[in-house]
């Protein structure tokens, strides 16, 4: 696990002015790594400010090292973060400044961004506490917490080919509903369609089939976390879900914001894990001092909802939810070791998300599932629309941030994406 160093130093300023704004979410000790198109060919950048930084060129020129295998673990190394900083800060020499300036850096807003990794497989965990109680009293409110969820990071394999970017359109999915428990099943576009606040981590380095990776070495297998909204038709969920679990319901889309922050910048917003008090520990293979002591993240999550209506009248998007990754009951380290428990062979670039992460407040319920209680208790936006659940053309913005007194605000972008009719 990485310790607070001077790359974290919120004295360090850049000559790339946007970097140094308060809100900014790409400051100098951030620089987060993404995969953009320049000309048809994958190009592996480094956010700074309202600019992303062309990697490969930066390593094969400023720091002379042409030759050299460029890939995105090189990104993220600790002393190419130093010398990405001095190429970056406020005291690089002219000559550097006019190289990075005319031909290394891009705006932002100008590129077309494409997954960071070739995602093999993509796991969805269940690991906020607050989000699986709220779920179990709408449907099994005598039992909402099921026995073995205090022993087991709850997790199902997902579908990588639907993951889609940021701004990414989402097509309302059809499937079998059964709303009317009189009738039979019927197949239509589903009326129930939710969003999921959810944090991503990528796999850096894998493991081989058979073997385990324990908890004390689990953040060394751990590139770096984005933000994930894991799209969900509870209609569709609904009836399809037992006895096997999660299928249609969430495989047409998952959407992944652009921009993967390296756990290094995330040192100064270690806390520790979930406070279980008088409840039963994790077991042996998911326990270790480092991870009780530093394995949660404080993380700070928000959803805001635009309808057309909205979008058309200029009026902000309205706030949803304000949660925090550091309430989930399982760390990031106990999710990975727990997947590779059973000897099941992690991939570099496979995608992991955390599941839904709700608080214990009601502002804190990061699906409309949980706002609303399935549908029972709509909210109304600034227009005077009412919601249950996502209309047609409601876009969904997601967004993240770290922040401590003493340190920098580390960002982590926006995690896109409006709701179009079904095909």
């Amino acid at each position: 696990m990485h310790n607070i160093n001077e790359t974290h130093n919120k004295d360090l300023e850049s000559w790339i002015e946007s970097a140094n704004e308060p809100e900014s979410d790409f400051p100098i000790q951030n620089l987060p790594v993404c995969q953009y198109l320049e000309a048809g060919e994958k190009k592996i950048g480094v956010a700074i400010g309202d600019s992303v930084l062309d990697f490969e060129a930066f390593f094969n020129t400023a720091l002379a090292k042409g030759g050299e295998k460029v890939d995105m673990a090189l990104a993220v190394d600790s002393n190419v973060r130093i010398a990405l900083q001095e190429a970056l800060g406020e005291n690089t020499n002219e000559e550097a400044k006019t190289l990075i300036g005319e031909h290394l850096l891009r705006k932002q807003s100008d590129l077309e961004y494409v997954k960071p990794f070739h995602i093999h497989d993509y796991t969805d965990f269940y690991c906020s506490i607050y989000h699986a109680t709220n779920v179990g009293r709408i449907f099994r409110p005598e039992n909402p917490l099921l026995p073995n969820y205090r022993y087991v990071p709850i997790g199902y394999h997902g579908r990588s080919s639907s993951i889609v970017m940021s701004g990414s359109d989402v097509v309302r999915p059809k499937g079998q509903n059964r709303s009317d428990t009189e009738n039979p099943p019927v197949y239509i576009p589903s009326k129930a369609l939710d969003y999921e606040m959810e944090v991503g981590f990528f796999v850096g380095s894998g493991n081989k089939l058979g073997e385990t990776i324990p908890i004390s070495k689990a953040e060394e297998h751990i590139f770096g976390l984005c933000l994930v909204n894991d799209w969900s038709a509870r209609d569709i969920q609904g009836w399809e879900a037992q006895p096997l679990g999660p299928f249609l319901g969430k495989s047409f889309a998952t959407t992944i914001a652009p921009f993967v922050v390296p756990l290094e910048a995330l040192a100064p917003f270690r806390v520790p894990e979930y406070d279980r008090g008088d409840e039963p520990g994790p077991l042996e293979y998911l326990k270790n001092d480092i991870n009780s002591k530093k394995g949660g993240i404080d993380m700070k999550l928000e959803v805001y909802i635009a309808s057309k209506q909205m979008r058309d009248e200029n009026i902000e998007p309205h706030l949803l939810s304000r949660s925090n990754l550091k309430d989930l009951y399982w760390t990031i380290g106990q999710m990975l070791t727990h997947h590779a428990s059973n000897g099941c062979n992690l991939n570099p670039g496979d995608l992991i998300a955390t599941g839904t992460v709700s608080g214990n407040e009601n502002d804190e319920k990061a699906s409309l599932l949980e706002i609303t209680k399935r549908g029972k208790e709509p909210f109304e936006l600034p227009t005077g629309e009412t919601r249950r659940f996502l209309e047609d053309y409601d876009e969904i913005i997601m967004k993240g941030f770290c922040g401590r007194e003493g340190y920098r605000r580390i960002g982590f972008g926006e995690c896109r994406g409006v709701i179009l009719p079904a095909n």
